[in-house]
């Protein structure tokens, strides 16, 4: 009879994939890795680092098991460890990746000194009146004017946006951009339903509301029932 394999080795052109399996014990996986990983090397001549993902399915592993998984596979030469990926979270896990997809809808003006933040995405129906501040960790949508300081994609999304009825801001922020002096509106015209994104060179822009249907689909969460 045939053994199980615990451990599989697929080559791609960005390194190798370790599928393991998700079944057996932990230390079963820990041995045939150990064993498949040394096999694998000796067949392979000298050459560049190779990197390296592990997929381990639907086993949930702790902060000490990943950081044995990682130092085993680094202990052989050549090889460094992308990511380690895993289907299933922790409770506190999941409630925060549920918080950072939530919209939260607020009904109010911010003023001067008042700090408004939520850890997903903002639908604020009101002003951000001078000196005051809304922070989230996902996109700001505006119904009103944005006359303070937005700050989106606190928690490291660079794909956040920032929309406002009327983008007045004093400061625009979008994961670690700053965008500090938008641009001047000429004849004192009126700049309403606009939208600011961080572009591929890495900078804020702000343009009309219309472009982000293409430059950011993801934003029809509720297209095809989702």
């Amino acid at each position: 009879m045939k053994k199980r394999q615990n451990v599989t080795i697929k080559g791609t052109k960005d390194g190798i994939v370790l599928h393991l399996d998700d079944s057996c014990s932990f230390e079963e996986l820990q041995k045939e890795l150990d064993e498949k990983l040394s096999a694998n090397q000796k067949t392979q001549a000298e050459r560049q680092l190779t990197r390296v993902k592990v997929d381990v399915g639907n086993r949930y592993l702790s902060d000490a098991q990943r950081e044995e998984i990682k130092n085993l596979i680094l202990q052989k030469k050549n090889l460094v460890v992308d990511d380690i990926e895993s289907n299933v979270v922790t409770r506190a896990e999941s409630d925060k990746l549920k918080a950072e997809n939530e919209v939260v809808t607020v009904a109010r003006i911010i003023r001067s000194g008042q700090v408004l933040e939520v850890p997903g995405d903002l639908l604020l129906i009101g002003d951000v009146n001078p000196g005051g501040t809304v922070i989230a960790g996902g996109n700001i949508f505006i119904m009103g004017a944005l006359k303070g300081i937005a700050h989106a994609g606190v928690l490291g999304n660079d794909q956040a946006v920032i929309a406002a009825s009327s983008m007045q801001p004093s400061q625009l922020r979008i994961h670690d951009c700053i965008n500090r002096s938008p641009d001047k509106v000429q004849n004192n015209e009126k700049r309403e339903m606009e939208c600011a994104y961080i572009d591929d060179n890495h900078q804020i822009i702000v343009d009309r509301l219309q472009v982000l249907i293409n430059l950011r689909p993801n934003l029809n969460r509720l297209e095809g029932g989702h």
